[in-house]
C-alpha cells in the first residue's frame, strides 16, 4: 500500500516563518515526461496480477455494447464535447429512475465534471453513483478519480486497488491506480497498469495520453502524432503543450547528441549559493552562478520551478537558438507571458557542464528580478542537497539501487531513447528521509493543518512564505480578507488575497505554528496538476533548513538546527 506518514511523534517546535512580500512565484507547466530513472523495490501489484486479464473480445466490445445514449455520452466525452456530454448524461439520469442506469450516468457525469473543472459537483456525482450501485466498478471507479483530483490518495487507492486485485474490466481503475503509483515513484508499477488499461480501451483519449509518456522516444513522437491527428478531449491550453512538445521531441530527435548531458566526469560537487535581497536588509530567496553559452548570469533556485527559465535580454546575448513558440505560465491575473523552448550548446554550473539542453526563455527583460530561475529537478541525477543555512548547495551520488547497473547508475551517462521503469527504493541510509508526491518536477508533501486530515503542500523555495487556499484554512480557522499583502508571480499580481488566522502545520517530523497566513485560490495549479494543492511551505521557514532531495525515489529529508535560530 501507497503510505505516505507524517511522523508527527518526532515533531519539533520552534521554526517560526517571516512574512517577506513580492518574490516572484513561478508555477512553468510542464509536459509529458521523458525518460524515467527510479531504483527498484519490492512491487505492491504483482505482475501477473496487473496484466492477468487479456484484451477479451468483450472488454474490446465494452464501449458499443453499453446502451446507446451511454455510448454516445461517451464518445462525446472522448471527442472534447463536454457540455452536449453532461446534457446526455443528465437525460439518462432524470429517465433512469434510480436504476443501474442511472448509477452508470452519474459515473459518466462526475467524469465530465471533473474534465469541466468542477471537483465538488463531480464528488456529488461519484457518490450517488456509488449509492445506487454500491458493487458497480463504474461507479467506485468514478469515486476514486474523484478522491485523486480532491487530493485525497488513501481514499482514492482504496476505490481503485481492490478492482484492480479483482481483475475488473474497466479500463479507468487500471488508469487510476497507475496515476498514484507514478505520483509516488512507483514507475514499473505505474507501466505495468497503464499496459493493461490501453489493452482493455484503447480509446479513451485519456489513457491513450498517459501510455504516451512510458514509450520511446521514437514511439512518442509518432503515437503523439497520431493522438493530435484526431479530436481528443484537451482544452485549448493542455492541446497547445501537446502540440509544443511534439515540436521539441522532433528537434531532440535531430540533435546528434541526446539533451542534456553532463560532460563532466564528477561525481560530487559543492558551491556556494549567491543571496538575492529585496534590499541590504531583505533577504528573498538563493541563486547560483550558471554560464549560458558562456554568459556569466545569476539564476534563483527554486524548487517550485522545472528546468531553466531565463530573460530575453540574457537568451539574446547567449545566442539562444528557437526551437518553439510557447505560453509561460505562473501566477498572477494578467494571464500568461510569451516566451520560448530554446536550445543552447553549454549550461555550467560550478564544475558541472551540460551539452545540448533545452530551457524556456520569458518575453521580458527580468525574470523574478533576475536573469532567470533554476529548478533544482535540473540536477535529478543526484541527491541535491541545499544546505541554506551555511549557504552551500551541494550535489552527491544517489544510492544504487539493488540490480542496478554500472551504466545505468552512472551520473555522467545521457538519458537513453528507451525509458528503464524501476520502482522507488528505500536506501537504508535514507531512513530519516519523508515519501513525497512527484508531478513533474512539483513536490507534494502531505501537510496537516491542525488535525486536519493531510492535505497536498507544494515544497517551494521561490515562494516568498508559507502560503495556504482559503478553503483549506477555512476548514480549521478563520480566514477574512486582505489588502495589507500583494503577491506577486510570473504574470503579474494576484489581486484577491486573504489572511487565515491561527493554525499549525505538521508535515515530515515538524511542527509549524503560525498565524496571518497569507491565503489565495490555488485552483489554477490543481487543475495544471490533476490533483488538489492545499497551499506551499516557501522560502521564510525553508531558509531555516537543510534540504536533501531525492527526485529519482521521490523522498526529501529536512534537518533544522533550533540552536541556531532560537
Amino acid at each position: 500500500m501507497v503510505d505516505f506518514p507524517l511522523s508527527l511523534e518526532k515533531q519539533r517546535t520552534g521554526i517560526e516563518g517571516s512574512r517577506e512580500v513580492g518574490v516572484r512565484r513561478p508555477l512553468i507547466r510542464w509536459l509529458l515526461q521523458g525518460t524515467i530513472y527510479v531504483g527498484a523495490c519490492v512491487p505492491t501489484v504483482r505482475a501477473q496480477d496487473a496484466v492477468k486479464r487479456p484484451l477479451s473480445a468483450a472488454a474490446a466490445a465494452a464501449p458499443s455494447s453499453a446502451p446507446a445514449s451511454l455510448s454516445e455520452a461517451l464518445q462525446l466525452y472522448y471527442t472534447g464535447k463536454l457540455d452536449a456530454a453532461a446534457t446526455e448524461y443528465r437525460a439518462l439520469i432524470n429517465a433512469g429512475n434510480g436504476g443501474p442506469e442511472a448509477a452508470l450516468a452519474y459515473a459518466g457525469f462526475a467524469r465530465v465534471l471533473l474534465k469541466k473543472k468542477a471537483p465538488a459537483e463531480a464528488y456529488d456525482a461519484a457518490a450517488k453513483a456509488v449509492e445506487l450501485a454500491p458493487h458497480s466498478d463504474a461507479a467506485h471507479t468514478a469515486l476514486g478519480e474523484v478522491y485523486f483530483r480532491q487530493g485525497r490518495i488513501t481514499q482514492a487507492e482504496s476505490e481503485f486497488r481492490p478492482l484492480v486485485r479483482s481483475s475488473t474490466a474497466i479500463a479507468r481503475a487500471y488508469l487510476g491506480l497507475a496515476r498514484i503509483y507514478h505520483a509516488a515513484s512507483y514507475y514499473q508499477q505505474w507501466k505495468l497498469l497503464i499496459d493493461q488499461a490501453y489493452a482493455l480501451n484503447p480509446l479513451d483519449p485519456d489513457i491513450r495520453r498517459e501510455r504516451i509518456r512510458t514509450l520511446s522516444l521514437k514511439e512518442r513522437i509518432k503515437a503523439l502524432q497520431d493522438y493530435l491527428s484526431g479530436e481528443t478531449n484537451d482544452d485549448d491550453v493542455g492541446r497547445k503543450g501537446l502540440q509544443h512538445a511534439l515540436v521539441t521531441w522532433k528537434d531532440w530527435m535531430s540533435q546528434p547528441i541526446r539533451p542534456c548531458r553532463l560532460i563532466t566526469g564528477i561525481n560530487s560537487t559543492q558551491v556556494d549559493m549567491e543571496r538575492l535581497l529585496y534590499d541590504p536588509h531583505s533577504l528573498r530567496g538563493f541563486g547560483l552562478k550558471a554560464q549560458i553559452n558562456g554568459v556569466s548570469s545569476r539564476l534563483l533556485l527554486d524548487t517550485g520551478a522545472p528546468g531553466i527559465l531565463i530573460n530575453r535580454k540574457l537568451a539574446e546575448k547567449a545566442g539562444v537558438k528557437r526551437v518553439v513558440e510557447t505560453d509561460i505560465r505562473g501566477l498572477g491575473d494578467k494571464g500568461a507571458a510569451g516566451g520560448y523552448v530554446g536550445y543552447v550548446d553549454s549550461v555550467k554550473i560550478g564544475e558541472l557542464e551540460f551539452r545540448n539542453c533545452y530551457l524556456e526563455v520569458m518575453d521580458k527583460r527580468s525574470v523574478a528580478d533576475e536573469d532567470g530561475l533554476i529548478g533544482a529537478d535540473v540536477f535529478s541525477r543526484f541527491l541535491v542537497d541545499i544546505d541554506f543555512p551555511n549557504e552551500k548547495f551541494r550535489l552527491s551520488p544517489l544510492p544504487a539501487a539493488p540490480g542496478q547497473t554500472a551504466i545505468e547508475s552512472a551520473l555522467a551517462s545521457t538519458e537513453e531513447d528507451t525509458p528503464r521503469f524501476r520502482d522507488r527504493y528505500f536506501a537504508p541510509e535514507m531512513k530519516s528521509f519523508t515519501p513525497v508526491l512527484r508531478f513533474g518536477h512539483q513536490l507534494l508533501i502531505p501537510t496537516k493543518i491542525n488535525n486536519s486530515e493531510p492535505k497536498l503542500f507544494i515544497i517551494d523555495t521561490g515562494a516568498f512564505n508559507d502560503t495556504i487556499s482559503p478553503g483549506a484554512a477555512r476548514e480549521v480557522t478563520k480566514v477574512h480578507d486582505s489588502q495589507e499583502f500583494r503577491v506577486r508571480g510570473l504574470n503579474g499580481a494576484i489581486t484577491d488575497t486573504f489572511m487565515a488566522d491561527e493554525l499549525t502545520l505538521q508535515f515530515s517530523h515538524f511542527k509549524q505554528p503560525t498565524r496571518d497566513l497569507v491565503a489565495f485560490d490555488t485552483t489554477d495549479i490543481s487543475e495544471n496538476l490533476g490533483i488538489e494543492v492545499s497551499g506551499f511551505l516557501g522560502f521564510a521557514m525553508l531558509r531555516k533548513m537543510e534540504i536533501k532531495i531525492d527526485y529519482r525515489d521521490g523522498l526529501v529529508d529536512f534537518t533544522y538546527d533550533p540552536q541556531r535560530w532560537h
